[in-house]
């Protein structure tokens, strides 16, 4: 019986490396052209760039459109403080952090359900 245990903590270590080599490497392979709705809402309009940054010009969707709530978070668009060339970095992060919430949801689901009696459970 000592060997499932063993082979459960592989298989789980084995999950973590591929998972964060997937979320670190493959998204350097993202495209960072816009895609299908940031092409169709910008249909129409001209980005140029100002004093203040880039703004539009023309008549288009995205015109109209303002910042999210979460865009001065430190993982705002895939990236770490908006630098680019971390969303390597943010990807990784963004999977931590996914794992721990999970985690400690599970954690508080199976301690919620431990403490009932076996009579309240069927």
């Amino acid at each position: 019986m000592t060997g499932a245990p063993r082979r459960h903590r592989w298989f789980w270590i084995g999950f973590a490396v591929v998972t964060l080599l997937i979320a670190g490497g493959v998204s350097y392979f993202a495209s960072s052209s816009p895609d299908g709705l940031d092409s169709a809402t910008l249909r129409g309009c001209e980005v140029v760039e100002t004093a203040d940054g880039e703004a539009l010009r023309g008549d288009c969707i995205a015109r109209h459109a303002d910042d999210h709530a979460m865009a001065g978070s430190p993982l705002a668009d895939y990236a770490v403080g908006g630098h680019d060339g971390t969303g390597g970095l943010a990807g990784i992060v963004g999977v931590v952090v996914t794992v721990i919430v999970a985690g400690a949801a599970f954690w508080l689901i199976a301690r919620s359900r431990t403490k009932t009696t076996p009579t309240e459970r069927d």
